[in-house]
């Protein structure tokens, strides 16, 4: 495999495994040019401040772009960065005070969530904090014949359709789980809710 500034020369007969990996390897590498990017500008900014707008013109990159990354930088020292994350996990929480910052990346990062899942979390505890239900979706669901048998019978003997019953036992369960987690840092609304206040 050889690479040049505008290309990637992959062998034609190249294993799957071996592709994969180096797919990971090249995702790894634009994380990491982004937070060099960010280390980049704020060391420029410190350093160089009357140099600095004309060094960011003259890279040819996009300034929004750079803005953000040094944001982040800022935002996220080296140690407080998550290597498993990306940086645009870390922008998501950017703005949340530190506490909160490390309650979700903590989550993210256990969960092995993407960044869309991440920021949807982090909207929808919004959205209850204010009182404001979250958008409905729909759940696929795949399971084998047996166990829908089953679910279907207790359904019927509950005298309820199976969707409802369903969702029932997921609240319930979900209840469960919820009793056992820590709230985010700042979560007051939410803690009351749940203790009946």
């Amino acid at each position: 495999m050889t690479a040049t500034r505008t290309r990637l020369n992959l062998p034609p007969r190249l294993p799957l495994d071996t592709w994969r990996e180096i797919g990971e390897q090249l995702l790894v590498l634009c994380d990491a040019s982004a937070w060099w990017h960010g280390d980049w500008l704020v060391y420029g900014q410190g350093r160089y401040p009357d140099r600095y707008r004309r060094a960011i013109e003259d890279s040819g990159l996009d300034y929004q772009t750079l803005r953000n990354y040094a944001w982040v930088a800022r935002k996220f020292p080296p140690p407080r960065r998550r290597a498993a994350l990306s940086l645009q996990h870390h922008a998501e929480v950017a703005a949340l005070p530190a506490e909160q910052q490390e309650y979700w990346l903590d989550l993210a990062e256990k969960g092995g969530w993407p960044t869309g899942r991440l920021r949807k979390h982090i909207q929808d505890t919004r959205r209850r904090r204010r009182g404001v239900p979250t958008p409905e979706s729909t759940l696929s669901l795949r399971t084998d014949t047996e166990r829908r048998r089953r679910w279907r019978d207790a359904a019927e003997r509950e005298g309820r359709r199976l969707p409802e019953w369903i969702a029932e036992a997921l609240d319930g369960a979900a209840e469960t789980a919820l009793r056992s987690t820590p709230f985010p840092p700042g979560d007051e609304v939410e803690r009351s809710v749940s203790a009946g206040g």
